[in-house]
C-alpha cells in the first residue's frame, strides 16, 4: 500500500501540474476536505481512493510512488534541466536520505525546492527551507549564497506578516551584501526585500532613504533590476501619500518594462497599477479595470493560482467601489471557499485587504456593529504584528465608516 507522506506529496504534485484546484479532482467522488487530508499526510489512502484519484487524474497507481532517491548530485542534475515541478520535487527524497551530506549540493537543492513552494504559494513549506538554507549559507561561510538566504527569507516572513522579523533578516542580508561588496544584483535584491519590509513596517523615512539608494545602485543597469527599484519607489511614495508622485515613478516602469524582458514582471507591475488606482481618492477603477484587461491573455499562459487570486481580489475591490455589492461579495466568496485553497496562498498584506473588503461589504450589508467590531480588531491584530502600514490603512477606513454611518449628536446649549 502507498504510504503517507510520500503519496500526499506526489497527489498534490500531479494535481498542481496539471492546473487542477482540489474541487475539481474531487469531483463527486469524495469531498475537497478529505482530498486536503490526504495532500496534508493526515490520511492513509484506501485501495479504492487510490484507483479513483488515478482515475480522474490519468494515471497508473504506480505513478503515485516516488522515485527512488538515487544521489543528491543526481537529483540536482535532472531538477536543474527540467521545468517541471515533479522533476524539482523529487530531490525531497535525495534530501531526506542522508546518503549524500555535500553542504554546498544541499544548498543547490534547498534553493530549488523553496523557489517551487514559492511559486506554488506554499509559503509554510517555503519558509522551513529557507530556515535550513540561512543555517547552510552560515556553515558553508559563503557571502554570495548567506545574502541570497537572507535575502528571501526576508521576502518569505513579509509575505507571511511577520514584519518584526522579517526586518532583522532584511537588515542582515544588506549588511552581508555590503560589508563583502557583492555584485549590483545581490546587493540591490537585499536593499528591495530591506525596502519592502520597512514599508511594511510604516518606518517610510528608512524605506525612502533606501529606495533612493536603491535607484542609484541600478540607474546604469539593464534588464529587470531598475524596474523592480521604480516599483519599490512608487510603493514607499504611495504609503506616504504621494499618489501623484507613485503614479508617476510606476507609469516610468510601465514605460521601460519590455515583456521580453520577463512576462512575469510585466504581469505583477499591471497588478501593482491597478491597485494603485484603486488606493486614490476617489478610486479610479476605470483605469484599474483598463490593467487588468491588459493582463488577462498572459494570466491565462503563465499565471499561477496566486496571481488568479490577486486579480480576483482587485476585481471584488473594483466591484465594490462601482457599487454592485453582489458582485463583490461573490468575489469575495470564491477567495474564502475552502475547496479553492485561496486563502492560504495570498500575502498576509492581501489577506487583510480581503478581510477590510469583508467587513466593508457587512457594513452595507445592514450588519454595521458587526463590521465595526471586525476591523476594529483587524487594527488591533495587524498593530500588535507590527504591521503599522496595513493598521493604519484599517483605522483610516473604520474611521470613513463611522462618519458615513454614524450621525453627529449636535452639542446641548448651555
Amino acid at each position: 500500500m502507498l504510504e503517507q507522506p510520500s503519496f500526499g506529496r506526489r497527489l498534490r504534485q500531479m494535481r498542481t501540474e496539471r492546473g487542477l484546484s482540489q474541487a475539481a479532482l474531487a469531483g463527486d467522488g469524495m469531498s475537497t476536505g478529505y482530498l486536503s487530508r490526504l495532500e496534508s499526510g493526515a490520511r492513509q489512502p484506501t485501495e479504492r481512493v487510490v484507483a479513483y484519484l488515478a482515475g480522474r487524474l490519468g494515471i497508473t497507481a504506480t505513478d503515485f510512488e516516488e522515485p527512488k532517491a538515487g544521489s543528491l548530485a543526481q537529483a540536482l542534475t535532472v531538477a536543474a534541466s527540467s521545468a517541471s515541478d515533479a522533476a524539482v520535487f523529487a530531490l525531497v527524497g535525495a534530501l531526506a536520505s542522508g546518503e549524500d551530506q555535500d553542504r554546498a549540493l544541499r544548498w543547490q537543492g534547498l534553493w530549488l525546492l523553496a523557489r517551487a513552494e514559492r511559486q506554488n504559494g506554499d509559503s509554510p513549506a517555503e519558509l522551513a527551507h529557507l530556515e535550513e538554507l540561512v543555517e547552510l549559507g552560515e556553515a558553508l561561510g559563503l557571502p554570495e549564497l548567506r545574502a541570497r538566504a537572507h535575502t528571501q527569507l526576508a521576502r518569505c516572513l513579509r509575505s507571511m506578516g511577520d514584519i518584526t522579523r522579517a526586518a532583522g533578516i532584511a537588515a542582515d542580508a544588506y549588511r552581508i551584501a555590503s560589508e563583502a561588496e557583492l555584485s549590483v544584483h545581490d546587493t540591490a535584491s537585499a536593499l528591495l526585500a530591506l525596502v519592502a519590509v520597512e514599508t511594511e513596517a510604516g518606518r517610510l523615512a528608512d524605506a525612502q532613504s533606501h529606495a533612493d539608494e536603491l535607484r542609484a545602485l541600478t540607474q546604469e543597469e539593464t534588464g529587470t533590476l531598475p524596474i523592480e527599484a521604480l516599483w519599490t519607489a512608487s510603493t514607499v511614495r504611495l504609503r506616504q501619500g504621494d499618489h501623484t508622485a507613485a503614479r508617476a515613478l510606476l507609469e516610468e516602469a510601465l514605460e521601460r518594462m519590455d515583456s521580453h524582458d520577463s512576462l512575469l514582471l510585466w504581469m505583477r507591475l499591471r497588478l501593482a497599477a491597478a491597485s494603485l488606482h484603486l488606493q486614490q481618492n476617489p478610486p479610479d477603477t476605470a483605469r484599474a479595470a483598463y490593467r487588468l484587461a491588459e493582463i488577462e491573455p498572459v494570466l491565462a499562459l503563465i499565471g499561477t493560482p496566486l496571481h488568479s487570486q490577486e486579480m480576483t481580489l482587485l476585481q471584488a475591490q473594483i466591484a465594490f467601489h462601482e457599487g454592485h455589492d453582489a458582485e463583490a461579495r461573490r468575489l469575495h466568496d470564491s477567495l474564502t471557499d475552502p475547496s479553492t485553497e485561496s486563502a492560504c496562498r495570498m500575502t498576509f498584506r492581501d489577506r487583510v485587504t480581503l478581510a477590510v473588503l469583508h467587513n466593508r461589504l457587512l457594513a452595507r450589508e445592514g450588519h454595521l456593529d458587526e463590521a465595526i467590531a471586525g476591523l476594529q480588531q483587524l487594527g488591533h491584530d495587524t498593530h500588535a504584528g507590527s504591521n503599522i502600514d496595513i493598521a493604519a490603512e484599517i483605522w483610516r477606513v473604520l474611521a470613513e465608516l463611522l462618519a458615513t454611518t454614524r450621525p453627529t449628536t449636535p452639542p446641548k446649549d448651555a
